[in-house]
Order: C-alpha cells, then structure tokens, then sequence
C-alpha cells in the first residue's frame, strides 16, 4: 500500500531504491532544505583547522584551578597560534546549494576562492558572486588552494571526472599544496582514509575536517572529527520536515 517516500535530508543511502522503483514507490529527498546550516558548519571547519581553537580551550580548561591562570594564559597562548582565511585560496568543489553561498561568504572573508562544477546550473550561476573564479577540473582545485572544501553527492562512475567516491586519494593528495587543509561536510566515502592518514602523519595535509568520523578518522591525529552537525539546527530540520511535507501532498494531491 506504499505510495512514496519522503527523506528528510539530502542522502537516500538509507533507503532501497532499487525495490521502490521495482514497486513504483516514488521517492523524495530535501535537497537544499538543510544548506544554511551545513554552509555554516563549514565556515566554523575552516576557522577550527586554520587555528588551534580546540586546542586552545582543551589547555585552558586543564590549567583553571592554578590561581594565576590569567597569567599562564597571556604567557601559553602562542602555542595555539595559528593563521587566517583572508588572502588564502579557497577550492570549493561541489558549487550547489551549499558550494555556491560558502563560495560567496569566504569572498568577503577575503579569500581568494576557486569553484569547480560541472553541472552548474544557470540559476545557481546567477546567485555565485563574480569574484569566484570557476575552473573546469578537480585537478586546477587541486594543485592551487590551501583549503579544499567538497560539497558533492558520492558518485561511483569509472569515468575519473564523474567518479566522486575517494576523489581524496594517494594520487589526487600528492598533487596539492603542502600544508594544505581539507574539509568533508558532504560524505564520507568522498575520502580515501588510509591515504588522507598518510598526508596529516607527512604533514602534506595539516588538518582534516570532517562531519562524519568513522572507526578510522575518529582517533586519527590531526583529524578535527565532528558528529554529523551539519543539519543538526532547530531550522534545517524544520525546513526539512515543511518541504518533505509539501512534496508528499503534491505527489497525493496532484500525481
């Protein structure tokens, strides 16, 4: 009795499509419904990896019983020092509903920023700030930026320029800048764990950002792990939820 299907979320990973299309079961996702807040999650990634934030709080917590903790604070914090985004290259790989507005952000973070998207769509163009400049391969991103930020669906295709699945690998890391930071907010399988763990122990990699830790990156060094936050606002699941709805009622109401 099956009619359809909403996921209220981007990712259908969790859902059999191939037996919902045997039985003609529609399905939806909510695709953009979540952006703002994952497109923020990124903003504060780069901020985390390009200074020693965590870092920094972790030590002062350790030292907040010594009675001249203001001190030891003002003599310690160069330890935690760290760089910042203005004047860096941003790859942005993946100009979609999150891509393109973080493109626009660390535009006026002054960032020097690099879009790479070959389905970019005219209207998602129209909302990409001029400043972007959009290069045509992953490999441009590659070998020019100090941070590197991928917001694809996880494609498997033995085409290399459509496969998506561990693009982050041996061969596409020895290409990049060294000292380069790398941030994962799309999906986890996008990286190839034993090559980016090989990079952050060479420092070719200086940090890995990820939202989706798994028995590997979890305990890895270097790595700042985060618990899949990246729609976990009072506003994206709202918005997930409303547009999921509309679709269903659409689909019921009108075919």
């Amino acid at each position: 009795n099956l009619l359809a299907v909403a996921r209220a979320g981007a990712g259908v990973n969790n859902i059999p499509l191939d037996k919902c299309a045997e039985k003609g079961i529609v399905v939806f996702n909510t695709p953009g419904a979540n952006a703002n807040g994952v497109k923020e999650l990124a903003v504060c990634a780069m901020l985390l990896a390009s200074r020693d934030i965590l870092g920094g709080i972790d030590w002062v917590k350790s030292i907040k019983d010594e009675p001249e903790v203001a001190k030891m604070v003002e003599k310690g914090k160069g330890k935690f020092a760290g760089t910042e985004l203005k004047g860096k290259k941003l790859g942005i790989i993946g100009l979609g509903a999150i891509g393109g507005p973080l493109a626009n952000i660390a535009v006026h973070f002054g960032m020097d920023v690099y879009g790479c998207d070959p389905y970019l769509s005219v209207d998602a163009a129209w909302n990409i700030s001029r400043h972007v400049k959009h290069v045509k391969t992953r490999e441009e991103i590659f070998s020019t930026c100090d941070f590197i930020s991928v917001h694809t669906p996880l494609v498997e295709n033995a085409d290399p320029n459509i496969n998506t699945k561990k693009m982050i690998n041996a061969e596409t890391i020895a290409k990049m800048k060294d000292g380069v930071v790398i941030i994962n907010m799309a999906r986890d399988l996008l990286v190839d764990d034993e090559a980016m763990e090989n990079a952050l122990q060479s420092g070719k990699v200086r940090k890995y950002v990820t939202d989706f830790p798994n028995t590997k990156t979890a305990g890895m060094d270097k790595v700042i792990a985060i618990p899949h936050l990246g729609a976990s606002t009072e506003e994206s699941e709202d918005n997930c939820a409303i547009m999921a709805v509309k679709e269903m009622m659409d689909y019921l109401e009108n075919g």
